[in-house]
């Protein structure tokens, strides 16, 4: 069996910086699943597909071609990271991430990858639907005001405008979507660690996963 880790949790608390870190030190492919979920949202709105649109959904989703080099997300040759992380995908990416179809392909894509390589993947639904068999899950969790706070930060250090309570008002709509969605909702797998990290910094946090596996 692949070296496989899991880490699950919602919107802010702090999944894709220690799964990166972590990454590095173990030497495992890094899968950010909700970058994905995030470009096909990005590709879906620029060609004017809404999420009820499964058909074109599901062509869209054939058509693109992901790949990750290390925390980069390529989408048919080219970077999108930065495109992906502005509000206007945030604040829809849970109506797309819902949908059946989109779930189906993204999930079939991301268990291929588990079973070929040792990775280590974040989202929402990895420890109880994508990576089922992995040897080590946790669940990452902090209060949706220091979520906020983190995002706030994160966009403004790149020069973005926005406002702290509508961000905190949209990670608390989207924590309501994705935990009461019929798909593969955000839970915490029962064989999961969960971490409150609202008053843990990165380093803690990973000193504490790292010491969890060793």
């Amino acid at each position: 069996m692949n070296f496989n880790i899991a880490i699950d949790g919602p919107a802010g608390s702090g999944k894709s910086t220690i799964a990166n870190l972590l990454a590095n030190k173990y030497d495992l492919m890094y899968i950010n699943t909700g970058a994905m979920y995030r470009a096909v949202t990005l590709f879906a709105k620029e060609n004017n597909i809404r999420p009820e649109d499964t058909e074109k959904l599901s062509k869209l989703i054939n058509d693109l071609q992901m790949h990750f080099e290390k925390e980069k997300l390529i989408v048919n040759g080219e970077y999108v990271n930065d495109r992906i992380t502005m509000p206007e995908i945030s604040n829809s990416v849970s109506d797309y991430a819902k949908v059946q179809v989109v779930r189906e392909l993204l999930v079939k894509a991301q268990k291929k990858l588990g079973k070929e390589y040792n990775v280590i993947m974040d989202g929402r639904d990895i420890g109880t639907n994508v990576l089922t068999d992995a040897k080590y899950k946790f669940f990452l969790t902090a209060n949706p005001e220091e979520r906020a706070k983190r995002r706030y930060l994160e966009l403004t250090s790149k020069g973005i405008e926005v406002n702290y309570e509508d961000i905190l008002n949209d990670i608390i709509k989207r924590d309501l979507i994705d935990s009461t969605r019929e798909i593969s909702p955000l839970k915490k797998a029962d064989d999961a660690i969960e971490i409150d990290t609202s008053k843990l910094n990165i380093d803690d946090v990973v000193n504490y996963i790292c010491e969890y596996i060793e």
